[in-house]
């Protein structure tokens, strides 16, 4: 493919006027990190939004699969245009609402849960019913209730369970050439490894 990882967020086309509704780079970085993700990983990208982690990931997992599930019609022309643009052949979008859109795909390795359409303890119920071995689900949260939700749910499932914040902001150049710093929105990460 030819490029590194680590594209900036106005790389990805975006819903106007909601633009920033994207995993922001820090916070991506962290979050693929998280995955663990191999050359040959099974991903699964659940409210892949405009597919900012499917395209990432599918750059890590380069002879896997990076399975995007979005839901919302608005988004689906913009994931499309961002994994023509940025992707490779190993994306493939499935328009759907989950769980029941994860049905006829193959079983996961690496989950991502960036967006829930408030089906949260479901699809987490699901996909960890349906994670392979050593496998790992991550998820996304700006809501600190939900956060502890799926802490909980994804714990007693089995799995092994991590919380980190991501607190991070970027250099923004003031009127007078004099660099401030601006804050972005904290984000929750969940994070969670299944055993042998």
């Amino acid at each position: 493919m030819g490029r590194s990882l680590g594209l900036p967020d106005d790389a990805f086309e975006q819903r106007r006027p909601n633009k920033g509704q994207i995993t922001k780079r820090e916070v991506r970085a962290v979050s693929l990190y998280s995955l663990g993700l191999r050359h040959d990983s099974v991903v699964w990208d659940i409210g892949a939004g405009t597919g900012s982690v499917s395209v990432e990931a599918a750059l890590i997992a380069n002879r896997g699969q990076v399975y995007a599930i979005e839901r919302d019609t608005d988004s689906l022309p913009l994931l499309e245009a961002n994994v023509s643009r940025w992707g490779s052949e190993n994306i493939h979008i499935v328009s759907g609402e989950a769980p029941s859109a994860l049905e006829g795909l193959p079983s996961p390795d690496s989950v991502f849960v960036g967006g829930s359409g408030g089906n949260l303890s479901e699809i987490l119920e699901y996909a960890a019913s349906r994670l392979n071995p050593e496998g790992t689900v991550v998820v996304n949260l700006a809501v600190l209730d939900r956060t502890q939700e799926a802490y909980r749910l994804l714990k007693k499932l089995g799995l092994t369970t991590e919380l980190t914040q991501v607190s991070s902001a970027r250099g923004k150049e003031m009127a007078d050439g004099a660099v401030r710093l601006e804050s972005l929105n904290p984000v929750f990460v969940v994070s969670a490894r299944r055993g042998n």
